[in-house]
């Protein structure tokens, strides 16, 4: 069941006047009043009535509104524009960031928010509004404009802070290699591709807006959605970089720990090979046979140690010589 809450707003007098579906009933799109319903909730029949009847949305428009997924988009009715927004929910911690879709109709006699749950955007921006009501003066479409301006805030802060842990991340891959820098970048990386996933339809969205030639069912004022249009395009972009060196630096992470494991694994080579001909050489004095004639040599023990010492420091200076150690 959805819950309705509806503000009607006079631009005579600047009251605004809250109320419920009786506050819908008696408005009339004569009455020079404008409004701005919000409906929060699974949808039921009345609010379809209601779309249906009062405001003509088209079945289309309301079936995409009332899904539970749907990527952001501007469409442009006869009647209205049908915007989809995402906003996000939760700040990116050591989870993935949620976000919930916003649907909105905007005329110029009426503004509809259609959600599922709880949007902080939209409780910041009722607030606002009722404790401002001139802000309603500029009409609907500056109402719709401050709902997607306050949407796009939210993601500001977000995709800096992004940005700074991945700055502290690239002091420590250089500093050590562990799985948890691998760990974090991976995490880092595909929280920036869903953001940057987000930001770009909404970008797409409004950059529809700015085009010559398009007919909009209302006034508006494009410089405010161009702002909004620039303000994603900047934000896509940065989380775009900051993906690019999440990669860069899990790249030479993984980079620094094969250079690493290499030199683990010359230093072992190095030691086998110098350890190989002194096996051999023990090995064959330790074979016991009864004629073996330098066993009866009074100096053999010596020579043989000194003939093994000979062979390790004639290897160990050959690779130092070609810069293998």
């Amino acid at each position: 069941m959805s819950e309705l809450r509806a503000l009607m707003y006079n631009p005579t007098d600047q009251s605004l006047v809250s109320g419920g579906l009786e506050l819908v009933e008696s408005w009339t799109d004569e009455s020079g009043n404008w409004l701005w319903l919000d409906f929060q909730g699974q949808p039921d029949d009345t609010e379809r009535r209601v779309l249906r009847e009062q405001f003509q949305i088209s079945k289309l428009a309301m079936q995409d509104a009332h899904r539970d997924r749907h990527p952001p988009k501007l469409e442009v009715f006869e009647q209205f524009l049908f915007i989809m927004l995402r906003d996000l929910l939760t700040a990116y911690e050591d989870s993935e960031p949620e976000v919930a879709d916003l649907a909105l109709f905007v005329s110029n006699r009426f503004v509809i928010t259609r959600h599922h749950e709880l949007i902080p955007s939209i409780e910041k921006v009722q607030e606002l509004v009722r404790n401002k009501p001139s802000l309603m003066q500029a009409g609907p479409a500056h109402l719709t404009y401050i709902i997607s301006r306050t949407i796009v805030d939210v993601y500001t802060p977000e995709v800096m802070e992004l940005e700074q842990h991945l700055e502290t991340l690239e002091d420590r891959v250089y500093e050590s290699a562990n799985d948890d820098v691998i760990e974090s970048l991976s995490r880092y990386n595909r929280a920036l591709k869903r953001l940057r996933r987000h930001l770009v339809y909404q970008c797409n969205a409004f950059s529809q807006l700015s085009r010559t030639g398009t007919e909009l069912p209302l006034e508006l004022n494009k410089h405010e959605f161009n702002d909004l249009f620039e303000n994603l395009d900047r934000l896509a972009s940065l989380c775009q970089l900051n993906q690019e060196l999440a990669v860069d630096l899990l790249n030479t992470h993984l980079s620094l720990l094969s250079h690493r494991l290499n030199q683990v694994m010359r230093v072992l080579t190095i030691a086998t090979v110098v350890f190989l001909p002194l096996g051999l050489m023990a090995g064959l004095y330790g074979m016991n046979f009864e004629y073996m004639p330098e066993l009866g040599w009074h100096y053999g023990y010596f020579a043989v140690l000194g003939a093994m010492a000979t062979v390790a420091v004639s290897l160990v200076t050959t690779f130092k010589w070609r810069g293998w150690l």
